[in-house]
């Protein structure tokens, strides 16, 4: 594999210079402020996992800047690993403390993302090729929404919570999918308001999980 070989993926990039994507690199500050933002409303009660996430978060702020300079091969893994990284300890946080698993089940339960997101995304894709690139993004909205609607009885704000993640991932979803279709009306691209949006919601999905380990008493456990 060529760790350095040019990525080209989106609209605001005219050739392979650090800055050609200018706009897309720095509205990954976003992410930054974002994750100092919860960090400092967590404050000394904070539960740890609501910590990791906001150190991920700034990770992926950081990750996503790195991708859209230097624009590729080992870029691109510092842009997706920490994405990846917050989702998984997401989905385990939510099996322990939303559903009460134990350790060992909520960590199984979380390995089962991997075959659910391939069949899923390979759905989207098919169904909706519009999506391009993006359909990979979709079963994370879906499944942040599946979790919303089974836990309206169980955890009702926490679901609420949820669900209003799941609307903002998609519209975030849908400003990425329109970077390349709008190009050539919209040279900037859209591609900014995804890292803005994306930013919106990981705090907002942060600050769901500690609402809800406040109200069940356990946020420093």
């Amino acid at each position: 594999m060529d760790w350095t070989a040019e990525i080209d993926g989106y609209c605001e990039r005219l050739d392979a210079s650090f800055w050609a994507e200018t706009l897309n690199a720095l509205s990954n500050a976003a992410f930054l402020i974002a994750a100092l933002w919860v960090a400092r409303r967590l404050g000394a009660g904070a539960a740890p996992i609501a910590r990791l996430l906001c150190v991920v978060l700034f990770a992926i702020g950081v990750g996503s800047f790195l991708f859209h300079t230097f624009a590729n091969t080992w870029s691109a893994l510092a842009d997706v690993l920490p994405i990846l990284a917050f989702v998984l300890i997401y989905i385990f946080a939510a099996n322990q403390d939303f559903w009460g698993l134990s350790g060992a089940k909520a960590l199984g339960l979380t390995t089962l993302f991997f075959p659910y997101a391939f069949a899923t995304g390979a759905g989207f894709s098919a169904l909706l090729p519009v999506l391009g690139g993006s359909a990979a993004y979709m079963p994370i909205a879906l499944l942040i929404a599946i979790y919303g609607l089974l836990l309206r009885k169980k955890h009702p704000e926490t679901a609420k919570g949820l669900l209003i993640g799941a609307a903002l991932l998609s519209l975030s979803i849908l400003a990425r999918t329109l970077d390349e279709p709008l190009c050539a009306a919209f040279p900037l691209g859209t591609h900014p308001a995804w890292h803005l949006l994306n930013a919106l919601m990981l705090c907002h999905m942060i600050m769901v999980y500690q609402r809800h380990m406040l109200a069940a008493g356990g946020a420093g456990r």
